[in-house]
């Protein structure tokens, strides 16, 4: 009895020491495998691991403010190296902890915060009542020194000639800088990101793709002439509407905007314009994208003279949130231009995803940003740059723009189109 006693803690003790060494074998081995992902850039970067709570507690945090959306792309062929990093994923979640945050693809393509929208709100809205407090301060005085002489007729008539004098102003905005951005400061990386840019976490850009002495160097104008089609507009999310809008109505969606877009870069500005009206999100809206792609390549096989491709979008924001600005005092819905880069952190360059033309598609949006700034300051908020592709390949001259958001009125976008239009001449024409 007691040989065997002996006999069964000695097997005991055997079993234990096989289990503690297979425990440490596989995290070991877990531990290999990903720093050879990291050596080959197949895994975020080491440093990643510092920011992971933090990232988990922010996505939580904002999840209720924060649209979702859905891949744009299917992932490619399973193969042996991803079912086994799938496996082992399941047990240790190091790898993947990325694909824990949420996605933001299709539905819409920005993933601001409530916070930062606020802030961006009230910093607009100071921008707009100060230069209005300070016009009320004289007009005030001079209305009671005109009072006291006793002179209506004259007050009236200087209200009419300041009126006319607003009317002109306005008038000249649109062939007259509102500010100057200097091209010395461009040049800083830093200072570019921090004013023009929003780069989304899930993707990484450096000074090599986005610089502005580059991207202002490249020629936008058009070549050909009007005798053929020269712009085309289309929306992938054709039934995206706004506040006051129909579902379903035409006349109260995207397509509205892409329709008055087309008529005034006819009729102002002389521009050869077809206008698609598509409808690729009606029964399988994430997977739009891809239902679109194959009509965009049809009509650019039938109409070869196209050099300019418009994908007109509306975003979406908490509801909190109202992107507008005054533009000619018009209560206006902000834009938005987008850029995907085919490139992830997690994964790096995506090559069923390939972009040749992502240069000029990032100088074409970085031309536009800077006109808008430089004539229409508060109109278009930072370009977003994201991992995916979103159909931007078809040409170098493509553009993805967002205009306002859910909470606009159908009103504030159609205003926006003016300016959108006046942009698209001064970067576009001859």
């Amino acid at each position: 009895m007691g040989m065997g006693k002996f006999l069964t803690r000695k097997r005991k003790k055997t079993i234990k020491y096989v289990q503690w060494m297979a425990g440490g074998i596989s995290v070991l081995f877990v531990f290999v495998c990903y720093q050879n992902m990291s050596a080959t850039g197949d895994a975020p970067a080491m440093g990643q691991f510092l920011n992971f709570i933090r990232e988990e507690i922010a996505v939580s945090a904002w999840k209720n403010c924060m649209p979702v959306m859905v891949r744009e792309e299917e992932e490619g062929e399973t193969t042996l190296g991803k079912f086994l990093l799938g496996k082992i994923e399941e047990f240790y979640p190091v790898y993947a902890f990325s694909g824990t945050l949420t996605e933001y693809d299709t539905q819409i393509e920005s993933d601001l915060t409530c916070g930062m929208l606020e802030e961006n709100q009230e910093a607009n809205q100071e921008q707009q009542e100060e230069p209005k407090e300070q016009q009320d301060e004289p007009k005030e005085q001079e209305e009671q020194e005109e009072q006291e002489e006793q002179q209506g007729q004259e007050e009236q008539e200087e209200q009419q000639t300041e009126g006319e004098q607003e009317v002109a102003a306005n008038n000249a905005s649109a062939d007259s800088k509102a500010v100057e951005v200097s091209r010395e400061k461009l040049n800083d990386f830093d200072y570019l990101v921090q004013n023009f840019y929003q780069i989304d976490r899930t993707t990484t850009i450096d000074g090599s793709e986005l610089n502005a002495q580059e991207m202002l160097a490249k020629d936008m104008r058009l070549q050909g002439g009007a005798e053929n089609i020269q712009i085309l507009i289309y929306h992938t999310h054709s039934q995206e509407g706004y506040a006051d809008s129909t579902p379903g109505d035409p006349n109260s969606s995207v397509l509205a905007l892409g329709e008055r877009l087309t008529q005034l870069l006819r009729d102002q500005y002389g521009f050869n314009v077809l206008h698609h009206m598509g409808e690729y999100d009606v029964k399988d809206r994430d997977n739009a994208y891809s239902y679109a792609g194959p009509a965009l390549e049809q009509l650019l096989a039938e109409n070869p003279s196209i050099e300019v491709v418009i994908d007109l979008h509306r975003d979406g924001v908490p509801d909190t949130a109202h992107l507008v600005s005054e533009v000619n005092g018009k209560q206006t819905a902000q834009i938005m231009f987008f850029n995907g880069l085919s490139r992830t952190t997690a994964n790096g360059n995506i090559a069923h995803l390939a972009n040749p033309n992502l240069a000029d598609n990032l100088a074409f949006s970085f031309q536009m940003k800077l006109a808008a700034e430089e004539y229409y300051p508060g109109f278009a908020r930072a370009t977003y740059l994201k991992g995916y592709r979103y159909n931007l390949h078809y040409r170098p001259k493509s553009l993805l723009v967002e205009v306002g958001a859910q909470t606009n009125t159908l009103e504030e976008a159609m205003n926006a189109m003016e300016p959108l239009a006046d942009i698209l001449h001064k970067v576009l024409s001859p």
